[in-house]
């Protein structure tokens, strides 16, 4: 048995942490038993939480990491991204990919939902202690090319279930996929249960689908890629428009909305009326690495639609680290800790379908037991704040 006790312990069984608490785990990591402790017991500084779960991310692009210049919107991250992309080896590109996860891994990530357009990551994912969601990312803007995407896509997810991962298609978003592959490849997704999808990144996004102009319309005429249809509607409704196309609503599964930098309430209520079990999953410092922007998460708190947390690739972040993007959305928004815990623990396990498994420190549950150091405690509250100096560490 092992027993660790801090200043604070968020269970996220309950609204506020345990002061001076403590977590019993048998040695395979399963919990025992919470409770707060013995006067005069040593406790750890900081706060003890479940394993986080990492909603959005591309670790295969882990290559990537320190090539991108920063601020220069989604037009300009994306002439990047394709010019970088073939410039290395397989044998480097599964070696950073590995550093990745393990560095992840040793911070307290136990889960993540990852994006994957090839099947570098599979053999490194199906070994590594971390539990994978894996998302098999199509694009193509040409409706006739629809089938054979959707054949190569099915023959990606064969290869990924050899593996014993739990994988399946997923469109990439509304301007990089045709009408008839947005809605071919969501339908084929959601056999598996889960949709994850790049929703209303940037205003320049918007700006493209609603009324045919912009960096991002300019950067695809410039380039002969075929352009989205413009529909005078937000993406997001575009979205659930091509889930309509194929689908009875409310849609069954569990959809992913990443990004959602855009989100309005008429999107909220759109996508609540549209969705069974809709979730949006933020990534505050890629959106600031890119379009130096944040999410609006005023209104994602007032949505009810739970809200998760990504890291997304290190060709748009600096490091992968959960820690980081929390303290960017408190630093931006005041949110209390044990609020963003529930969203990069126990929503993100919900999310993934594992919520029996991880997301709090149940008894018979086995969610990883994470330390968060350099807190700053205000007396006159229950819980503490992040730091530029806090920290993460797995401690089982």
């Amino acid at each position: 048995m092992k027993r660790y006790a801090a200043r604070l312990v968020y269970t996220l069984t309950s609204a506020l942490p345990l002061k001076n608490g403590f977590v019993e785990l048998a040695d395979d990591g399963t919990i025992l038993r919470t409770g707060l402790c013995e006067e005069g017991e040593p406790v750890l500084e900081g706060a003890l939480c479940p394993g986080f779960v990492n909603a959005h991310c591309h670790v295969e692009l882990s290559y990537m990491k320190g090539l991108f210049r920063k601020g220069t919107g989604m037009a300009g991250f994306i002439d990047q991204i394709n010019a970088l992309r073939d410039g290395f080896s397989f044998e480097t590109k599964v070696a950073l990919l590995k550093e990745a996860m393990d560095g992840m891994y040793r911070q307290g990530v136990v889960a993540m939902a990852d994006i994957s357009n090839c099947d570098d990551s599979f053999a490194v994912k199906a070994r590594h202690p971390m539990y994978t969601r894996t998302f098999l990312e199509v694009f193509g803007a040409v409706p006739s090319e629809c089938d054979a995407v959707m054949e190569s896509v099915k023959a990606l997810q064969q290869k990924a279930l050899s593996y014993g991962l739990d994988a399946a298609p997923t469109p990439h978003s509304c301007y990089t996929t045709s009408p008839e592959l947005v809605t071919a490849s969501s339908v084929e997704g959601l056999k598996s249960g889960f949709l994850s999808f790049h929703s209303e990144e940037s205003e320049e996004e918007e700006e493209m689908m609603r009324y045919g102009r912009g960096p991002m319309w300019d950067n695809r005429i410039r380039n002969g890629i075929p352009t989205p249809p413009v529909t005078g509607t937000s993406s997001l409704q575009y979205f659930l428009d091509r889930l309509a196309a194929g689908l009875s609503l409310p849609v069954e599964g569990h959809v992913l909305l990443v990004h959602e930098c855009s989100l309005s309430a008429d999107g909220v209520r759109a996508a609540r009326a549209a969705l069974e079990e809709p979730y949006l999953a933020i990534c505050p410092l890629s959106n600031r690495f890119i379009h130096n922007t944040l999410p609006p998460i005023p209104l994602m708190r007032e949505s009810g639609i739970p809200v998760c947390v990504g890291t997304d690739s290190l060709s748009s972040n600096d490091e992968l680290n959960m820690v980081a993007e929390l303290r960017a959305v408190q630093e931006a928004y005041d949110v209390p800790l044990g609020e963003l815990l529930g969203w990069s623990c126990l929503n993100g396990a919900r999310f993934l379908g594992k919520e029996d498994v991880l997301g709090t420190l149940e008894p018979g549950k086995k969610p990883g037991l994470v330390h968060i150091s350099n807190l700053s405690c205000h007396p006159e509250r229950s819980e503490g704040s992040l730091t530029s100096s806090s920290q993460s560490e797995l401690l089982c």
